[in-house]
């Protein structure tokens, strides 16, 4: 409609809301359904374009030699380079990291034209074999939905990451087919706020986009439907500590490759190239790895392709699949699952091959997510861990590695990400098999703890470190209500007295550096506080100040602190007064209002922030 005002429109809206009796902040729940139809859209639209550049990639790696297969990722590399280097820099890398870089340092900001740019580069590097997923890039897409919508329409900042916040829940339950992952993704990793003010309309987004995506492709899908053999799989109590020790393994798997990620990154950071020919030269190795691959394997003689390179989904299929570890000899050439007979050997050189080609991928500049690689390593870790078991005969009849295989995809990603609700909730809805569902629950909380003892950040949060953001492991609040005042070393205090000439304090103020005093009586019982607006206000007449005393500028509305007090009650304290300190009492002196010592702003901020730290 020409000419129509965004604000206009939101307050009719809102006009039309308490009309109706809805709350003040319904109108979100309409824009979520808004964001989450417009993202699925555009998610379906990504999806084709990133299934058509898989299949040409594969055709045209197929008709290659085997000494010829860097020369597509290489391709794919150079055209993904151009197009960050010169219309988004913010589509490099995984897309997760950049988005919550824009909730905490841009005001939920995105440019719309990351959308496009991140649809096509990811297309690129997957497409041509670079070795990564769609969900760091569906994230960012449907981040950069939500925040055009935001803008557009200008909502107010603070109802920006929400919006953002239901693209990216909309994106995730579009490609994956996981409706309730998305939402716990975008609440357990992005925004960490489960509050229902937040969860109510990254709800209405998820289920928008599911269904709205479900219609236009036709079909309801799990994308790794388990097969016969595994869904006939029944977990034993017996299986409990074998699953609690491959927990173990998979969290020293998550750790190291979140490391190896961001060692990566410092690498290719170092490397004096252009940012359009970095790409390329980590899809140069990957080409590399590839061929060493298939020379171990025994198939460089074949069209085959090396299992780690795209996103690796038909070799987790193949992974999942109880027959894979029955058969014996080469599976047949020509396929695009592993390629091999699995062994507990090639399994673990499919681990070490996919961690480093993923490195070198997104290390040095494509664009692609980490979740698909996590996947991936933690199949082939569980399944060599269940080869073993099987080998010594500790896996019980009807069982198959293949289960472990399915546990281990969600141990290591939980363990990647410290996101062990996502982790649970996404392998249940992409393989539907309620079966294996207790171990992995278990896996993958014991996973979480082991990667973070090794590394206090998750794969994402490592790389907001380097770029100066913290981000710790809990909601601000409740770090700040787990901890209380007596935490907080105090800081001393000059008592000042009612009947002290105003001279004293101005004395102490030039002498100590102090801005704010505590006034006492005698017994040192609090009565009031001279603040540093007070001072500066006295001293715009200064032939008065010689007759003021102490009491005419006390302001006894102050309030105290008490030590046992939590922390987000004295932050609100703070908050409501224009103060630099607060006097901390002990509550058994005569009265409770003797004065202990001061907390300050600076105190309080740098023990929040030392937490924030720790995670």
């Amino acid at each position: 409609m020409p000419g129509l005002n965004p604000q206009r429109l939101l307050d009719r809206l809102r006009d039309l809301g308490k009309r109706l009796g809805f709350q003040r902040d319904w109108y979100l729940i309409a824009l979520a359904a808004l964001t989450g139809t417009i993202t699925a859209f555009g998610a379906v639209g990504f999806k084709w374009l990133l299934d058509g550049g898989e299949d040409l990639g594969i055709e045209v790696q197929r008709r290659l030699s085997v000494w010829a297969l860097p020369l597509l990722p290489m391709l794919g590399a150079l055209l993904t380079g151009i197009l960050i280097h010169c219309l988004a820099r913010e589509a490099r890398g995984h897309g997760i990291p950049e988005v919550m870089e824009a909730l905490f340092r841009k005001r939920s900001v995105i440019r719309p034209r990351v959308a496009v740019v991140k649809s096509l580069a990811s297309a690129c590097t997957i497409g041509s074999g670079g070795s990564a997923g769609a969900e760091g890039p569906i994230v960012q897409i449907g981040a950069a939905i939500g925040s055009a919508c935001a803008q557009a329409l200008r909502v107010p900042a603070d109802h920006g990451a929400t919006l953002l916040g239901c693209g990216a829940a909309a994106g995730i339950a579009s490609v994956f087919n996981a409706p309730i992952a998305g939402v716990f993704f975008v609440l357990e990793i992005l925004l960490r706020d489960f509050s229902l003010r937040t969860f109510t309309p990254i709800v209405v987004a998820s289920v928008f986009s599911t269904a709205t995506t479900q219609a236009l492709l036709g079909r309801n899908e799990a994308i790794f439907a388990v097969s016969s053999g595994l869904a006939r799989y029944e977990f034993s109590l017996v299986e409990l500590p074998l699953y609690l020790v491959l927990g173990l393994v998979c969290g020293v798997v998550a750790a190291g490759f979140s490391r190896m990620i961001n060692r990566a990154d410092d690498l290719f950071d170092r490397l004096r190239l252009h940012p359009v020919i970095k790409p390329v030269s980590g899809a140069l190795a990957v080409g590399l790895l590839g061929v060493a691959f298939l020379f171990i394997a025994g198939t460089a003689r074949t069209s085959e392709i090396p299992p780690f390179f795209g996103n690796g989904y038909e070799a987790v299929r193949e992974l999942l699949d109880p027959r894979v570890y029955w058969e014996t000899g080469p599976a047949a050439p020509g396929n695009a699952g592993l390629g091999f007979s699995p062994t507990v050997a090639m399994l673990l050189g499919l681990v070490a091959f996919k961690a480093v080609a993923t490195c070198f991928t997104l290390g040095s500049g494509g664009s692609g997510g980490v979740f698909a690689p996590s996947l991936m390593i933690g199949a082939a870790t569980g399944g060599a861990f269940g080869m073993v078991l099987s080998k010594v005969g500790l896996v019980p009849t009807g069982g198959s590695p293949a289960s472990y295989a399915l546990v281990g995809m969600a141990a290591v990603l939980a363990g990647a990400t410290h996101a062990p609700l996502t982790a649970i909730l996404i392998l249940f809805e992409v393989t539907r098999d309620v079966y294996v569902l207790l171990p992995i629950m278990l896996a993958a909380v014991v996973a979480v703890v082991v990667a973070q003892a090794l590394l206090k950040d998750s794969i994402y949060s490592l790389k907001l470190r380097r770029l100066g953001v913290l981000v710790g492991s809990g909601a601000d609040l409740s770090l700040l209500r787990r901890a209380t005042a007596r935490d907080i070393a105090p800081g001393p205090f000059i008592p000042v007295f009612p009947d002290d000439p105003l001279t004293r304090v101005l004395e102490l103020r030039d002498r100590y550096r102090i801005t704010d005093f505590c006034i006492c009586d005698r017994d040192g019982s609090f009565l009031g506080m001279v603040v540093s607006a007070d001072l500066r206000t006295a001293l715009l007449e200064r032939e008065a100040i010689p007759y003021l005393l102490v009491q005419e500028l006390v302001r006894p509305e102050i309030p105290v602190v008490d030590p046992d007090e939590t922390l987000d009650r004295v932050l609100e304290k703070f908050s409501r007064h224009e103060v630099n300190s607060l006097p901390i009492i002990d509550p058994a002196s005569p009265g409770g209002r003797r004065v202990t010592g001061l907390i300050t702003r600076a105190r309080l901020m740098n023990a929040y922030q030392t937490m924030i730290s720790a995670g």
